[in-house]
């Protein structure tokens, strides 16, 4: 994720910094996986304004994504683009499966389009790739990590975040 700096033309303008989208290859969502993210502008069940000041901005299409990925187990998927998503900090990346099925998935750091990845029990240890926390080698640094079986990535999802695992004993990981 490369960032732009500016010219210090400004006290402002000394200290920022935004992002490049470089990475990006897609500007617009793929339809069948998005809803409309309803706004709640302040108002009660009967439309009156109950909290102040809230409301405008731009309108946003919410990305419905896969936090789970455990029924597309050892079904080969292609990185088809990357994203952006205005709900989160991290990018998005659309994956095709052999099955024809699409969907949304967080996009790691340093992963390409074309590229396969696959959720399995044990799978290639790399970039995308998804698999139980025990046959992942210590001190390898992972993301979007399950806290229990079946229930989805929790930790470890924002833009630049990775946790470090640290040791395996018996049934327990350590995560830093």
């Amino acid at each position: 994720m490369a960032l732009k700096k500016f010219k210090p033309t400004t006290p402002a303008r000394r200290q920022m910094s935004v992002s490049s989208f470089d990475e990006v290859t897609r500007t617009k969502p793929e339809k069948s996986l998005t809803k409309i993210a309803k706004k709640i502008t302040g108002r009660n069940n009967s439309g009156r304004i109950t909290v102040r000041h809230r409301g405008g901005g731009n309108k946003r299409l919410y990305r419905i994504i896969d936090f789970k990925r455990f029924d597309k187990k050892n079904i080969e998927g292609k990185v088809f683009s990357v994203e952006y998503d205005p709900n989160r900090t991290a990018y998005i990346m659309l994956v095709v499966y052999k099955d024809g099925e699409k969907r949304y998935h967080l996009a790691p750091e340093g992963v390409k389009v074309g590229e396969s990845i696959m959720t399995a029990e044990k799978a290639k240890i790399k970039v995308g790739n998804r698999m139980k926390i025990v046959n992942i080698p210590v001190g390898y640094e992972i993301y979007n990590v399950e806290m229990k079986k079946e229930k989805g990535g929790q930790l470890g999802r924002s833009a630049g975040s990775s946790l470090k695992l640290v040791s395996l004993e018996g049934a327990h990981a350590q995560v830093q």
